[in-house]
């Protein structure tokens, strides 16, 4: 709460919002799309780091922006239409959900460093700390949630 006495403005405590912070983007798979969707995370982290007074530190910001990437990756590879990014975070923890038109579930492989690609869901199961996959109506939803200390 800020007080005002005599035009001056006395800060009395700090205002932390209530509510996490909240931001959406639609994609259509256009060429590009990959990297405007990490461009529009690291704003968020911005943001997060701004509205939140949320202290990201340099692995937990890396690790975000590799999340965001494999998730619109799969969705661009693997749908047939447009897909959705959202962004949910606090100063403690970010969830990143993608939402795409496919209701077919991506499977996770069995680790094989000799497999040439399909590493996506293996590496943000690594980073994340916790992974969802679910059908919706409109297709399916990929949840990740990524804790964001500051180391």
């Amino acid at each position: 709460m800020t007080y005002h006495l005599d035009g001056a403005v006395i800060p009395t405590g700090f205002d932390v919002p209530v509510e996490p912070l909240r931001r959406s983007a639609h994609f259509t798979g256009e060429p590009g799309c990959i990297a405007e969707a990490r461009a529009f995370a690291a704003h968020f982290l911005q943001q997060l780091r701004t509205e939140w007074c949320a202290t990201i530190g340099g692995r937990a910001d890396g690790a975000v922006l590799l999340v965001v990437s494999e998730l619109v990756t799969n969705a661009d590879r693997h749908s047939n239409g447009p897909y959705v990014l959202e962004l949910e975070g606090t100063d403690t923890a970010l969830t990143v959900s993608v939402y795409d038109s496919s209701a077919a579930l991506p499977r996770v492989f069995p680790r094989d460093p000799e497999r040439v690609g399909r590493h996506g869901l293996e590496i943000v199961r690594a980073l994340a700390r916790d992974v969802t996959v679910e059908r919706v109506p409109v297709g399916k939803r990929v949840r990740a949630v990524l804790d964001l200390g500051a180391a």
